[in-house]
């Protein structure tokens, strides 16, 4: 069956633990949201989510823990995710993890977070499944957007990053601009149902022409001057419509997927690999999921899709990613350090 990971994931916004038997055996996936901690400050303040995570997270360990009906003797390692992410969220939970490592004499596993969302599309296939590498994993959340390309989940390679805003940053600005509240993802995908996505004309910035980077700080600067007006900040907003609202939603929406959609398929014409995988909280977004699912279709493509449950950050994710390198001896002393950026 594979060895038991206890996982500790603190990265940003969520407290999350999770504890799998093989990366393929969720046994537990506990997640505690911040929702209303951050929502009147319209984003992430790091220092609440670091204290909310300082709050959370010995009750959410506990949870995993008795949901997964496992304890010390039953629990081969102990993972968390060490980078990238908001430094002192970080530190709540390597200095956890390496706290249970200590006090039951356990290995400690360092977890690259986007790593493990670009692996992520694997953990509910059936045990019997074929593995879906080499693929190119799209990795799209608040704080990140990425094409990689996964020949294993030992062997990972960045082949595209975002040189400004991710897509789920800039769905939140819109959020913003337009006065919706928090989370602003999933607000502005629900507006965006009842919105014409062909009734602004955003630009989507391609960069050049064999880039597999992103931006998204462009469609964030035209849906502000198309509410407010040129070179304005404020002062247009009682002016729309709630269709107007809506229409500007999925025209943005439109846009963002355009450009996530038509870098995949790029990356999977310049490598040649013919497995898509998509993880990270945008992943969640349906219009983006139809999108891929469609281009994957008329290329012939596999498309490995990250069940809802597992896009956002979560400590199952973390877990399934530690037992591949459980497994390969990639562990870490109790020197394992924060990195909030780096490498991917």
């Amino acid at each position: 069956m594979g060895p038991t990971i206890l996982a500790i994931e603190t990265s940003c916004d969520e407290t999350a633990a999770g504890v799998v038997t093989g990366p393929r055996g969720v046994r537990s996936n506990v997640v505690a949201t911040q929702f209303d901690v951050h929502a009147k400050y319209g984003g992430v303040v790091p220092e609440l989510a670091s204290r909310a995570h300082i709050e959370n997270i010995d009750g959410v360990i506990q949870e995993a823990l008795a949901a997964a009906g496992a304890d010390r003797g039953r629990i081969d390692a102990i993972a968390v995710t060490c980078r990238p992410g908001l430094t002192g969220c970080l530190l709540i939970g390597i200095t956890a993890a390496k706290s249970l490592a200590l006090a039951w004499d356990k290995p400690l596993i360092g977890v690259n977070h986007i790593h493990a969302h670009a692996t992520s599309a694997a953990i509910d296939l059936p045990a019997d499944a074929p593995e879906p590498w080499p693929a190119i994993a799209l990795v799209v959340s608040g704080g990140h957007t990425s094409l990689l390309m996964v020949r294993d989940p030992l062997d990972i390679t960045t082949l595209g990053l975002t040189i400004d805003d991710a897509a789920g940053e800039a769905f939140d600005k819109v959020a913003s601009i337009l006065d919706l509240g928090c989370p602003g993802g999933p607000i502005v995908a629900r507006i965006a149902e009842k919105g014409d996505p062909r009734k602004c004309d955003f630009p989507r910035t391609m960069l050049a022409r064999d880039s597999l980077d992103f931006s998204f700080s462009g469609i964030k600067t035209a849906v502000l001057y198309h509410v407010h007006g040129p070179g304005k900040t404020s002062g247009g907003l009682s002016r729309l419509t709630a269709q107007d609202v809506a229409d500007v939603c999925a025209s943005f929406q439109a846009c963002v997927v355009d450009v996530l959609v038509a870098k995949t398929m790029l990356a999977v014409e310049q490598t040649g690999v013919r497995t898509v995988v998509v993880g990270g909280g945008v992943a969640a977004n349906r219009c983006l999921r139809d999108t891929l699912q469609t281009a994957c279709e008329a290329r012939g493509v596999r498309l490995i899709l990250t069940p809802m449950r597992y896009c956002t950050d979560n400590g199952a994710m973390i877990a399934a990613q530690g037992c591949h390198l459980f497994r390969a001896g990639r562990l870490e002393t109790l020197a394992l350090e924060a990195r909030a950026t780096g490498e991917l």
